[in-house]
C-alpha cells in the first residue's frame, strides 16, 4: 500500500476482503516504519509515525490503520443490525444506551396495564362530574 492518506470515502465502496487486505498492508508498512525509526532511517520516512512534523503530515498510517478499522467496523455492526431486525432480543452493544433509569422503567404496554379488580372500581363508580355555578 502507499504511504499517502486513504480516504474514507473510497474505504465504503469497497468489499470486507479488501479492507481486510489494506489493513494487512497498512500494518507491515507501520512495522516496517517502526524498526527504520530504531535502526536510524530517512526523516521523511519518519514522519509518518512520529510526531515529528505538525499534525497534517504526521501519524498518516496510524490514522489511516484507524480509518479502514472504523469502517470495518460500522460495517458489521450494519450487518449484525440487519441480522437481529426481527428477533426477539439485541444484543447489548446493539441496543440504545439511554441511561439507567430510562432503561429500568416499565415499558408503555406494561405502564398502561390494569388490573381486574381496579377495571371493574372504574366501571362501577365511575368519575363524578360536578358543575359550579359561577357567581355573577
Amino acid at each position: 500500500m502507499s504511504a499517502s492518506k486513504v480516504k474514507t470515502g473510497q474505504l465504503w465502496s469497497k468489499g470486507k476482503e479488501d479492507l481486510k487486505k489494506q489493513l494487512i498492508d497498512l500494518k507491515t508498512e507501520l512495522g516496517a516504519l517502526r524498526t527504520q525509526k530504531i535502526a536510524g532511517g530517512a526523516a521523511s520516512k519518519l514522519t509518518k509515525i512520529a510526531l515529528i512534523l505538525p499534525p497534517p503530515f504526521s501519524h498518516d498510517i496510524r490514522k489511516s490503520i484507524a480509518r479502514v478499522l472504523t469502517v470495518i467496523n460500522a460495517n458489521q455492526r450494519t450487518q449484525l443490525r440487519i441480522y437481529y431486525k426481527n428477533k426477539k432480543y439485541l444484543p447489548l452493544d446493539l441496543r440504545p444506551k439511554q441511561t439507567r433509569a430510562i432503561r429500568r422503567r416499565l415499558s408503555k404496554k406494561e405502564a398502561s396495564r390494569v388490573t381486574e379488580k381496579q377495571k371493574k372500581k372504574t366501571m362501577h363508580f365511575p368519575q363524578r362530574k360536578y358543575a359550579v355555578k359561577a357567581e355573577v
